[in-house]
């Protein structure tokens, strides 16, 4: 069974760095676009980046560019999401997702993931 789990969330201070990582189990990261998206309370879901498993090139909402990396390993079967420059504004629930649609450029939209990881809630403090 296809599966991804989420870590790394949890509190930091304005400023401040987290790691979050989306293991895959069932499926191969290398094989799929993995996604990053978070929901902000009383906001809608928002897509925040992406890395395209064959190629390795990844994508970033402007919010975020310069603070955030994507990155994935094949041994590990992770993908990873570093979130430098942390702002108050960047706390939510983030979710990893994978969809074996590969886009020439940019990322998907939500409807078009096949695989969720539950969420890990990311606490930015001012």
């Amino acid at each position: 069974e296809a599966q991804l789990v989420e870590s790394g969330g949890g509190l930091v201070q304005a400023g401040g760095s987290l790691r979050l990582s989306c293991t895959a189990s069932g499926f191969a990261v290398d094989d799929y676009a993995i996604h990053w998206f978070r929901q902000a309370p009383g906001k809608e879901r928002e897509g925040v980046s992406c890395i395209n498993g064959p190629d390795g090139s990844t994508y970033y909402v402007d919010s975020v560019k310069g603070r955030f990396t994507m990155s994935s390993d094949t041994a590990e079967n992770t993908a990873w999401l570093q979130m430098n420059s942390l702002k108050p504004e960047d706390t939510a629930v983030y979710s990893c997702a994978a969809t074996f649609s590969i886009k020439d450029f940019g990322c998907h939209p939500d409807d078009d993931m096949e695989y969720w990881g539950e969420g890990t809630l990311v606490t930015v403090s001012s």
